[in-house]
């Protein structure tokens, strides 16, 4: 079960606290890389700025993956453009939110040395993961529908 507290979390060691630092950078890293690049106005391609090929699903059968248009939906968030985000990809504009909430949340648990409001932060990182992947499917196959 999930629980938030608004005490003490699980304790963490040393491992841990530099594991969520670093996390913590790689996160704003990811969102500085997004701020770099224009949002393609297709909803999709702007990985491609940074060197990386078209989406290869796209280029087989001419639709598109679950994760297309999400550097385009982080580009977009971390301008402050949230409904564009949300229309791009709708699971990258909630990743880029959960992402951004976890970079206080990592540093603040690090300095701790527990886990800030969060018991069993597995737990509670499976069931987020599981509910943005459905919401990515879910939104990839009602895109696929839409365009068949």
């Amino acid at each position: 079960m999930i629980r938030f507290r608004h005490t003490d979390g699980a304790p963490i060691g040393n491992l841990a606290r530099t594991l969520l630092l670093a996390w913590a950078m790689f996160l704003i890293s990811g969102f500085a890389l997004a701020w770099s690049l224009k949002p393609d106005p297709r909803g999709f391609g702007t990985h491609q700025q940074i060197g990386l090929p078209e989406c290869s699903i796209r280029l087989l059968f001419s639709r598109p993956c679950p994760g297309c248009g999400m550097t385009t939906s982080f580009s977009h968030f971390v301008r402050g453009e949230f409904v564009e985000a949300g229309q791009t990809n709708i699971a990258g504009l909630l990743l880029a939110t959960l992402c951004v909430l976890m970079i206080p949340w990592s540093l603040y648990s690090a300095i701790r040395g527990t886990t800030w409001l969060v018991e069993e932060p597995m737990m509670l990182l499976t069931v987020l993961i599981v509910v943005i992947g459905s919401i990515a499917l879910v939104s990839w196959l009602l895109a696929i529908w839409r365009n068949a």
